[in-house]
């Protein structure tokens, strides 16, 4: 006896777990593309704040500036100190973005996925590409807070502090 093809059967597609698996992955990534564009958009975000806020704060400390350099101090000194203090306040948000990235993704890989997926994943850090980017986000807020700062530095210094007399 000679059973039957289903009337489905052209439809059907018979494969092996280790295809599936690599077309799964295969998509996982292509999913993750898009997080790592947001993640770019984010960064540029985050360095328009940076120059936002240190722009801000040079404008507001112009009379601050006029008088340092009143008394002697030198505009390429202040402009290391902004520089610096871009790059101190930048290391906090890195060491704390780092500190809370970790935390989360304790959370995610031990206790949600065997949770609400049942299944365990690796945990890996990619130590190289984090300090990449950690480097390359400490450089370009420092740069962007020294850019915001040349304007108030670069006027008169009497004027600076003319309402100070």
């Amino acid at each position: 006896m000679r059973i039957a093809a289903p009337p489905f059967g052209a439809a059907l597609e018979i494969s092996r777990s280790s295809d599936m698996r690599a077309l799964s992955l295969e998509i996982f990534d292509r999913s993750f593309a898009v997080t790592y564009l947001l993640e770019m958009v984010a960064v540029v975000i985050g360095l328009l704040g940076v120059a936002a806020s240190f722009s801000a704060q040079t404008l507001a400390r112009a009379k601050e500036f006029g008088m340092l350099r009143h008394i002697g101090v030198m505009r390429q000194q202040i402009l290391a100190m902004l520089a610096t203090e871009g790059g101190l306040l930048t290391m906090l948000g890195i060491v704390l973005g780092f500190v809370l990235g970790w935390s989360i993704s304790l959370i995610l890989v031990f206790i949600v996925n065997p949770q609400s997926f049942h299944w365990t994943m690796q945990l890996h850090f990619p130590w190289g590409w984090l300090m990449l980017i950690a480097g390359m986000m400490l450089v370009s807020a420092a740069l962007t807070a020294l850019l915001a700062g040349r304007q108030a530095v670069s006027g008169n210094v009497i004027r600076a502090v003319r309402e100070d007399w």
